[in-house]
Parts: structure tokens; sequence; C-alpha cells
């Protein structure tokens, strides 16, 4: 097992440096290895997980092709602008409803730079909002309804009569209070950006001199934008109906799931979508959007086929080996959750890989939906494309990879806002008596 388990760390470490596709091919090698060279049988690929993301990316595909998303960014730009002292304290909370809203965490790409040239403006280290911002677009995939990760989290405890509101009542508020944290705790980031060395540099060089931080954006919008906006919100409550009245999932006397459920919907908004605004379905296939989700479903084909492969050809040896150790403190559960999203750098491939071996444990799934964004550790090396994008558009150089790479900007505020969801999480679940 240890031998198997080595293979299946190599190919995960060597496809994320790939990146793009590359963790998931690498994930379909790694399952041939552990097929024709060890002789496990494979499980079923997540053929309803993937689904799901497909068609939840093809409607925030389509959104942000009818200008959705530009209307967004325009609308943040202004609410931060008025707002600009506590900027630390509302950025993280605009990538936050960005994500949660469109189950990316990519969407944040738009706004960074408008963060980074309003904190400049006001003088506040550009470090801060954009460190707790970046969190805050990651801690929002393990609550929003339609994200890969909750979606695949949903599939795995339906049997065990948990509905998509059982999971969100959880998740956000114990992700909006571990985010609320962090940005306290960003707000004591650094130096004062006018005693910051490597700003005062950069000034004395002229960098701020002939342009700001951020070129800003062109907000024309198109006037279908606010449509496109209005029917993929739409479509999201619908998903949180019908995952939470059982009623309404009975069609015929028949129960249709809710992965069915979340495909049609989702389906149905990119089309209407399309229709109502007249958008060309191949501009929506070259959104950032897309491409982002497709190569999350890629990875999870991979890592997620490989991992169950793994976990099923190895289950009575690992329930032998950590079983009683996971009952006794089923919070070393989520120690492996965040271990595992740092290789992975997916929290849906991360859910997909673990979470199964958790349910065999026999831990409660209301202990694993507590546990569940401790997925969310992928800031924890700083290369992951919202970081590196973060460190980019700062052109004061106050957000920064440390001199031994792991003092990093985000190191601080994601620990804080992950510990601080998981406890947050705990106390609910303990308040609710489950």
């Amino acid at each position: 097992m240890l031998i198997q388990f080595l293979f299946i760390l190599v190919a995960i470490i060597i496809g994320a440096r790939m990146q793009g596709i590359g963790l998931g091919v690498m994930g379909g090698l790694g399952l041939a290895i552990l097929v024709f060279g060890f002789g496990l049988e494979p499980t079923s690929p997540p053929i309803d997980v993937m689904l799901m993301i497909v068609a939840v990316i093809a409607a925030a595909g389509c959104m942000q092709a009818a200008g959705g998303l530009d209307l967004m960014v325009s609308l943040a730009e202004k609410f931060l602008r008025k707002h600009p002292q506590r900027i630390t304290l509302f950025a993280p909370m605009v990538t936050y409803l960005f994500t949660f809203v469109a189950g990316t965490g990519h969407v944040a790409y738009s706004v960074l730079p408008v963060i980074a040239e309003v904190a400049h403006e006001t003088k506040i280290r550009p470090e801060r909002p954009l460190s707790i911002a970046v969190i805050a677009s990651q801690q929002a995939i393990t609550a929003s309804p339609i994200s890969a990760a909750t979606v695949a989290l949903l599939s795995m405890l339906t049997g065990f009569n948990v509905s998509l509101l059982d999971i969100l009542m959880i998740t956000i508020p114990a992700t909006l209070a571990g985010v609320l944290v962090g940005a306290l705790v960003s707000m004591r980031l650094g130096k004062e950006l006018h005693e910051d060395p490597e700003y005062l540099k950069r000034l004395e060089n002229g960098e701020f001199s002939n342009h700001s931080l951020a070129e800003k954006g062109d907000y024309k919008l198109r006037s279908k934008a606010g449509l496109s906006v209005l029917i993929f919100i739409l479509a999201t409550v619908l998903i949180i109906l019908f995952g939470s009245v059982e009623s309404l999932r009975n069609i015929s006397g028949k129960e249709i799931n809710m992965p069915v459920i979340i495909e049609i919907l989702m389906l149905s908004a990119a089309a209407l979508i399309l229709l109502t605004t007249k958008t060309n379905g191949i501009k929506a296939a070259q959104g950032s959007v897309f491409v982002a989700g497709m190569q999350a479903v890629v990875a999870i084909f991979g890592i997620a086929w490989m991992g169950d492969t793994f976990i099923n050809g190895n289950m009575e040896q690992l329930r032998t080996s950590i079983e009683g150790v996971v009952r006794s403190m089923p919070w070393i559960f989520g120690v492996a959750l965040f271990v595992m999203s740092i290789l992975l750098y997916s929290q849906a491939a991360t859910v997909r890989a673990l979470m199964p071996l958790g349910i065999t444990l026999g831990i409660s799934p209301w202990m694993l939906i507590a546990l569940f964004p401790t997925v969310n550790g992928y800031f924890f090396l700083p290369n992951y494309p919202t970081v590196v994008a973060a460190i980019n558009f700062d052109r004061t150089g106050t957000t920064r990879i440390g001199r031994w790479v792991l003092n990093h900007s985000f190191m601080l505020p994601g620990l804080v806002a992950t510990i601080a969801a998981v406890c947050v999480g705990l106390l609910i679940i303990t308040v609710m008596g489950v």
C-alpha cells in the first residue's frame, strides 16, 4: 500500500507543477499504474460530479460572455471607492460574493486590480486587502451552492438525509466568520505603506508617476448583462430550493436526484442567457470561467478516479491503521483534508479523493461538513493562479513571497480564516446537537 501511495503522491506533485489539465492527466497515469501495475480493480469514474460541474460552468461562461461579470465588477468598484478606508474589510466580502454566485474563485481576477488601486490611492498597504480577498474567494467555494466542491460533497452525503440547505446552514456562517476574522488579522499585516522599504524604493524610482496601480477596466456594459446575472442567480436560488424541499424533487411519483436537477437547471440557465442576450456560444466557451472550469473537470476525472481506486483497493488496511485515531479525534481528518488540498490544488478533487474515506471510517456527516473548509489549503504554497495574480497586481511590492517561500502574504490570513471557519462550524453542529 505504501508503494502505491508513493506513486500517487508523485503523480499529484508532477501534475500540479504541469498546471492546466496536467493534474488530471497525471491522475490518469497514476490510475494506469494502480490498475495494470498493482492489479487494483478500477472504480467507476465520478460522472455525476463531472456533469454537474460542466453544467454550472456552461451557465457561468454564458453569463461572463453576456457581460454579467463585467457588470458585477463595475458595481464592486463603485462600492469599494465609496468606502476606501474600509477596503480591508469590504474587499474580501466582494470576492466572497463573486465566488458564491459564480461557483468559482477565478472570478476574483476581475476585481483584484480594483482592490490594489483603491488601496494605493487611499495609502493603505495593498497587501492587507489583497491577501484576505484571495483567501475569501477560496473560502466561498465551500459555501457556494453551485461550486464543484459543494456539489461533490452533497452527492456523497445524500444517503445520510443531508440536504443542500443543511450544508449551507453550516458552511455559509462558518466561512463568513472565518473571512471576517482573517480580515481583522490582515489589517495588522506589515508596516504602513509609507514605511515599507520596497514601496519607498519603487516610489523613488518613479514607478508610479505616469500610471496608476491598475488599469481601469472597460465597463461599457451591454444592456442585457444584468439579465444574464439575474437568470444565473435565479437558477442558483432554484437549486437551493429544490435541494431544501424534498417534495419539489418528487416528479410523477419518482424522486429526482439533486445532481440531475442541478444539471437541468444550469443547462437551462445557460440556454436562456444565450437566447435572451443573443450571446455567441463560442465566446462563452472561450472565456476564463469556462476554461478554468473545464480544467477542474479534467482534474476531478483523473485525480478522483485514481483516489477512489486506491482507497477502494486498500480499504481494509486503511481502516485498520487509522480508524481508531480518527474515531477518537475526528478533527485529525480535517488536517488530512488540508494537506491533500495543498497537493491537489482543487477543493472538489480533494473532496472526491478523501471524503469517501471519512464516510467509510464512520465520521459523522455533520462533522465532515464542519471540516469542509479545510479543503481550502492551496494558498499554503504561493503558486496558485489567484495568489500569483494578486502579487502581480500589487505594483507597490507589499504583496509578496517571502525569502523562505512559505512566509508569504497569504499564509497568516489563510490559516486564520480556515481555522476560524472550522471552529465556528464545529460550534454550529454542537449547538444543533447533531
